[in-house]
């Protein structure tokens, strides 16, 4: 099967992929591989969840917009993406599907959205979203598309958050720690809105024995950057077991 086939989600359902099964697509799938694509009955994709892995498929029919694929042969098992749970502040729209782009790609399990007083908007399209994270986990090769909660305000997430677990902050212009993380079941990152947190939410997040100071540098990164660079610390040094 080439590298270069197409990839394509497929949501799990009761019944698993099997060999010789033929699973339909949707409208939307359906103009992708043809208009989109150029794809033609025959043609070979790869189709992923993350509880059937990864398999060999066929297209059996395509029109304007329904069609039909043929499960051929599994080629990669199910197998969780190992990431961080990304907690941010909403931003304006561009910057919100960027953050969810690029988290997506870089292994983040979950988003969950958080509201605070600096919060730019309070209202997230989900569907949309989950269309790009959706589009970007078949660009990048993983097995599962992150899930993406409603907003909630900071703290209740906070308070839902397992003090067991590690969550490192990224807060402007303060030294990030030494804490070890090997011994904790989740890794989140938080990053709050453009113009930072609050004092007033600062002093709380200094008072959680869970929150951890991540330092990105001396320089004042825009929210959606500050994503890419905290993301891209975690995933270098949080499963090498190391400090960060």
């Amino acid at each position: 099967m080439s590298r270069d086939a197409p990839r394509l989600y497929c949501a799990p359902n009761d019944l698993p992929f099997a060999q010789g099964e033929v699973c339909s697509l949707t409208p939307g799938q359906a103009h992708y591989l043809g208009s989109v694509m150029r794809q033609s009955v025959g043609d070979v994709l790869r189709v992923f969840n993350a509880k059937d892995g990864e398999w060999e498929a066929t297209l059996s029919t395509l029109r304007k917009d329904k069609g039909t694929i043929c499960f051929v042969e599994q080629k990669r098992v199910a197998q969780p993406t190992e990431g961080a749970v990304l907690l941010f502040a909403p931003l304006k729209r561009d910057a919100t599907e960027l953050v969810i782009r690029m988290g997506t790609e870089l292994g983040v399990k979950r988003f969950l959205p958080v509201i605070t007083e600096r919060t730019n908007t309070h209202r997230l399209n989900l569907e949309r979203l989950t269309l790009i994270a959706t589009e970007a986990a078949e660009q990048c090769e993983r097995l599962d598309v992150p899930e993406i909660e409603t907003p909630k305000p900071l703290f209740t997430r906070l308070a839902e958050w397992s003090e067991t677990d590690v969550l490192y902050a990224a807060l402007e212009r303060q030294p990030g720690t030494e804490q070890p993380c090997e011994s904790a079941a989740e890794v989140g990152l938080l990053v709050g809105p453009e113009g930072g947190f609050s004092p007033a939410e600062m002093q709380r997040l200094r008072g959680l024995s869970f929150v951890h100071a991540l330092s990105l540098g001396s320089l004042v990164l825009r929210a959606d950057t500050a994503v890419c660079a905290g993301l891209s610390r975690l995933a270098v040094r949080v499963h090498k077991n190391t400090s960060v």
